[in-house]
């Protein structure tokens, strides 16, 4: 799980990188219910943001008009932003789907990752793209990846449009996909936990790292630390959210070998869909993960379980970092 800084302008920018965002995402909020950044400001931000981290470019709400969006898209992927979001409220599913996959076809020739973006409040909208509908969404539009947000503005967030377990079901869905998932809207620090046991790959905020906590006073560099170190200490397991999972033991000869994934440097649907491919190779041998994030480990166990395979072992190696053996 990293963090994804909303900003508005180069100022925004640096003080999102000081506090440690991983993310630095450039979009318009004075725009409609939110928009695009000018051309120039996003120019200034890319130039400024050094390569090791993200600036990505949010469209905000498209229209339903697949040549206007592709053109804005073929933009981000010139100015090469290391991803465009392509958002719907009021949309036909099946005109959305073409709008992605034009969208994709855009970007054909950059590195710039196309996501796909729902808001969990367009049930409020006549005509509203039900946000249960995302993974399925990314899949047909050909996305890289996606995001839920929320629009409105009267105090609600994330949570009081899709409850935890929903969420989670959406999240696992996307990384069984392979997709990087995202959660943004008006979240705040009280939302830690549960986010964290959602756990998807990123975790947009705004509000939350601005001054006093207000989202009209602009990004300050010591809240986005603050928001980060809390991060990082539910990811490390210092701030224990998870439930308790008991795993079965059981004695197994270690020198007859198994197949070893290195889940280190991967995000959790890159570890998945290793597993996933190496079963579907050999689905009669052991297979060994060795994941270093406490959270990717819930995840694991999660996904093992839904998909009906056996967990033998469960331990922590010399480096710290928890292996589970794996019978298919």
């Amino acid at each position: 799980m990293i963090l994804m800084v909303s900003v508005q302008n180069l100022k925004e920018a640096y003080e999102a990188m000081k506090g440690g965002a991983d993310i630095v995402d450039v979009k318009n909020l004075q725009e409609a219910l939110v928009g695009s950044a000018k051309p120039n400001i996003f120019k200034d931000v890319r130039k400024a943001v050094p390569a090791d981290i993200h600036a990505s470019l949010t469209l905000g709400v498209v229209p339903n008009q697949e040549g206007t969006v592709a053109m804005a898209v073929w933009a981000a992927g010139q100015m090469k932003a290391t991803s465009v979001k392509v958002g719907f409220m009021q949309a036909d599913y099946d005109k959305s789907v073409e709008v992605l996959q034009a969208s994709k076809e855009a970007l054909e020739g950059t590195e710039t990752k196309l996501i796909g973006s729902l808001f969990a409040d367009n049930v409020l909208y006549d005509g509203g793209l039900d946000p249960h509908l995302m993974p399925k969404l990314a899949r047909d539009g050909k996305c890289d990846g996606w995001l839920i947000d929320t629009l409105t503005k009267d105090g609600r967030n994330l949570f009081d449009f899709l409850s935890e377990v929903e969420l989670r079901d959406i999240v696992m869905e996307g990384k069984s996909d392979g997709m990087s998932t995202a959660l943004s809207g008006h979240l705040k620090m009280s939302d830690l936990d549960e986010l964290t046991r959602v756990n998807p790959d990123i975790v947009g905020v705004r509000g939350a790292v601005c001054s006093k906590g207000d989202r009209d006073n602009g990004v300050y560099s010591e809240s986005v630390a603050e928001f980060k170190r809390q991060v990082e200490l539910r990811k490390s397991g210092d701030i224990e959210v998870l439930e308790d999972i008991s795993v079965l033991n059981k004695n197994i000869n270690e020198s007859n070998g198994w197949k070893v994934i290195d889940g280190t440097g991967k995000t959790c649907a890159g570890i998945i869909a290793a597993l996933s491919q190496e079963i579907n190779n050999k689905s009669d041998s052991f297979i060994e993960v060795v994941i270093p994030d406490v959270l990717n480990t819930y995840d694991i166990l999660m996904w093992v379980e839904k998909e009906k395979h056996s967990i033998l072992t469960q331990r922590k190696d010399e480096k710290g970092f928890v292996r589970i053996l794996i019978s298919p």
